[in-house]
């Protein structure tokens, strides 16, 4: 009996319900975890920076050596497809809910050999799940974290489908009755299991240089431009384990997440161990930025 909902999903060309999709166990993604993925936002039934999620998609797609298998005129027609069939499928209307669209590109079905075959067509994945925002509650405490060394690849950049270590890193946390694990690579912060990591001191933002060591998240861009536009200093650079320990105040970012405050880090408070006004003016610039973003799909 299937325990997946009948949700609708695309595979290959093909609208269809997660039930009903199959791929090959020889898939290179089911083999050797050999894809990217991304997840975009939706808000009212539209889009949010998709085009900076394909943006990103393109790089991680071009890591891997795997041509893009469609143009973004295509996936936006799929993304906006599953959008509306999501809503009818729980009986509510697009407006009302906010989504997660969900795109997987594996390099394809092969026999197993960890050269990259270059003669084969790539799996194309993409499905809506309900946004889970963070609970009103926890927004309004903040969240526990813990810390832990980053023991992932060096290719952290790329959104690989090969995801163990962050399900090891998120799982610390589980474990330890937290929400997140913030970590360190030789002593610098590097991100969360599943979440950027922004450093607040003497007012001013602090994030950790784009490079191979972390995922360069979509609100990267969103929290610079907020910033500026609320006059908060911004900058990235490398930053030391003791700076964090120290921080003035301590967010995390990430498309479900959007930004929220860690008041407690290894059981012990950060700052007053309350959300903080920076962390308020991110929030509020975040909210006022999704209407005018969310006036009609990606172009």
């Amino acid at each position: 009996m299937d325990t997946l909902p009948p949700l609708p999903c695309y595979l290959n060309g093909e609208f269809t319900e997660l039930p009903k999709a199959k791929i090959s166990v020889m898939d290179r993604g089911f083999i050797f975890g050999d894809g990217v993925y991304e997840v975009a936002p939706v808000y009212a039934g539209q889009l949010f920076r998709f085009d900076q999620h394909m943006a990103r998609l393109e790089r991680s797609l071009a890591e891997l050596r795997i041509a893009n298998p469609l143009s973004k005129a295509q996936w936006t027609a799929i993304a906006q497809q599953l959008i509306t069939g999501y809503a009818k499928s729980t009986g509510e209307r697009e407006q009302d809910i906010d989504q997660l669209i969900y795109i997987q590109i594996t390099r394809g079905v092969a026999m197993r050999d960890h050269v990259m075959p270059t003669d084969i067509t790539p799996t194309v994945f993409v499905m809506s799940n309900r946004m889970k925002p963070v609970p009103a509650a926890q927004r309004a405490s903040g969240l526990a974290c813990v810390t832990a060394d980053d023991f992932r690849w060096e290719k952290a950049h790329i959104k690989s489908t090969s995801l163990l270590g962050a399900v090891f890193a998120r799982q610390i946390s589980f474990d330890a009755g937290t929400m997140e694990t913030v970590m360190f690579r030789h002593g610098f912060l590097s991100e969360a299991a599943a979440s950027n990591v922004w450093v607040v001191t003497h007012g001013k933002v602090l994030g950790v240089p784009k490079d191979n060591l972390v995922l360069e998240g979509i609100r990267f861009g969103l929290i610079e431009e907020i910033c500026r536009a609320q006059g908060i200093g911004f900058e990235l650079r490398r930053i030391s384990r003791d700076e964090v320990l120290n921080a003035d105040e301590l967010l995390l970012s990430s498309a479900s997440k959007e930004v929220v405050a860690i008041t407690t880090l290894d059981g012990k408070p950060v700052g007053n161990s309350k959300p903080g006004p920076v962390y308020a003016a991110l929030y509020a610039g975040y909210q006022t930025l999704k209407p005018h973003a969310a006036q009609g799909p990606a172009k």
